[in-house]
């Protein structure tokens, strides 16, 4: 099976560019809530950055778990970004390959939900898996198209 750029479904396409995006901007967003969770803590990792009443430190537990999420964010959005382009070449089904696209997304934003804003690790750990198992599955699909 060769594989013809080109061929993409643009409805696919516009789905995967969506919810690409979205991810995208949330990993954005983990940045600058790393920020004003350190502003509002005063707790700061550069000694430049130590406003008056603030401290340089590594170890507040509130703004780790904001790192924590966010680095859970690049270790699995990124392979996402990757493997989600990929599977658009396999033909998939426009409603699979849509709503795919839309689980991935809504289940990162949740395991983000439920990791910073409303820790439950119940629902984290089944919004990471959610996430973790459907990209594995377009992986595999890649694989298998393209054997």
């Amino acid at each position: 099976m060769s594989l013809v750029f080109g061929q993409v479904e643009p409805v696919v396409f516009q789905a995967y560019a969506f919810w690409a995006a979205v991810l995208g901007l949330k990993m954005l967003l983990m940045s600058v809530l790393t920020g004003l969770k350190r502003g509002s803590k005063k707790v700061f990792s550069n000694p430049e950055d130590v406003k008056p009443g603030g401290k340089v430190a590594y170890d507040d537990p509130d703004v780790e778990r904001v790192r924590r999420a966010h680095r859970n964010d690049m270790e699995n959005i990124l392979p996402y970004f990757i493997i989600g382009f990929l599977y658009m070449f396999t033909n998939p089904s426009v409603t699979v390959a849509t709503n795919l696209f839309r689980l991935v997304a809504v289940v990162r934003i949740s395991h983000t939900v439920f990791h910073v804003l409303v820790p439950v690790h119940k629902f984290r750990g089944m919004s990471w898996a959610i996430g973790f198992f459907t990209t594995s599955f377009m992986g595999v699909q890649i694989v298998l198209h393209f054997l």
